[in-house]
């Protein structure tokens, strides 16, 4: 079957969305809590730099055994901006299968520069019936209404749980957070929001004031406000993949009340958070070191580690060996 043209999909897509709002309707979602640590899902790639889909599923089963709370791909931290219409596809169908039957949620990235492009990949997620599904801003976009019109197409198109992310659209075209709130009014399951933009503690304030509207309020930047975020009362983080084993695990013991125990693992994760900013790449080296990704490949950062940084690296790593769980 041949593909679209643009001109054709955009003829399809009121029929479309009429379609996917009656499928959607009659389904029913897995259940399984939008809260805890959801971990933005690296993408491995080969020696030749194509898509390693075999490493993408050993991905699945790698954070299985951290414990983590839910899986999210592709988003920034999955280098999906890198990635094509084709990879992203399969990768979606890859990540379905690898996740049946799991006990963490599974997050499909949606997002797409426009409203259109965004369709289509929320089309493809339906078919796959993940738990949830997430959707960057719209790059394209050159007002608030656009985006507002990108989110109430997503939303009107889907009956999951649908996050909206905060960064990494248009330049300077943050949504609101009034926008964020009109959306979880008017949809329900609209009302998850990763927050990322600043001033970022005072928007989840008043994301998480307009509660129950508001079902969840994430953070991002690798979970560096984690320990914070959990005092305030809000429900996750969404990190990245390379020592995704210590996430649950401070999450868990501080909604245990050993508020300690958290605390001490937490320092571990900021030595290594702070590592990234300092040392680039460390984040596939490491998915490499642990056996998860047969290379250390990015396509968005081509630095090569020194063996000064790779020391580095495994010095700071080497303290989280006690908490290591796969």
């Amino acid at each position: 079957m041949r593909d679209l043209s643009r001109r054709e999909l955009l003829a399809t897509l009121p029929a479309a969305v009429l379609a996917w709002r009656r499928g959607c309707a009659a389904a029913s979602t897995s259940g399984k809590p939008m809260r805890g640590a959801f971990i933005i899902m690296a993408t491995p790639y080969t020696a030749t730099g194509a898509v390693d889909y075999d490493d993408l599923e050993r991905e699945v089963k790698f954070l299985e055994k951290c414990g983590v709370h839910g899986m999210v791909w592709p988003q920034l931290a999955s280098e999906y901006a890198s990635l094509s219409r084709e990879e992203r596809l399969r990768g979606m169908e890859v990540l379905a299968r690898a996740a049946e039957g799991r006990k963490a949620a599974l997050v499909l990235g949606v997002q797409g520069p426009n409203t259109e492009a965004a369709l289509e990949y929320l089309q493809a997620a339906e078919k796959l019936s993940p738990d949830a599904v997430i959707a960057i801003p719209p790059r394209e976009a050159k007002s608030m209404d656009d985006v507002r019109a990108y989110y109430k197409a997503l939303a009107g198109a889907t009956r999951r749980p649908l996050w909206i992310q905060t960064t990494g659209g248009a330049p300077g075209l943050v949504p609101t957070v009034e926008l964020l709130i009109e959306l979880a009014r008017e949809f329900p399951h609209c009302g998850y929001v990763k927050e990322e933009a600043n001033p970022v503690i005072e928007r989840m304030k008043a994301l998480a004031a307009a509660r129950p509207a508001i079902k969840a309020v994430f953070s991002g930047a690798g979970g560096k406000g984690m320990l914070y975020e959990m005092r305030l009362g809000f429900d996750g983080t969404m990190p990245g993949a390379p020592i995704a084993d210590l996430y649950p695990q401070i999450w868990d013991h501080y909604q245990a009340g050993r508020r300690e125990k958290a605390r001490e693992i937490f320092q571990l994760l900021t030595l290594m958070l702070n590592l990234e900013q300092q040392i680039p790449n460390s984040r596939p080296y490491l998915m490499k070191k642990r056996g998860v990704f047969k290379t250390a490949l990015s396509r968005q950062n081509k630095h090569e580690l020194t063996p000064e940084e790779t020391a580095e690296i495994d010095y700071h790593f080497a303290a989280l060996a006690r908490y290591l769980k796969a």
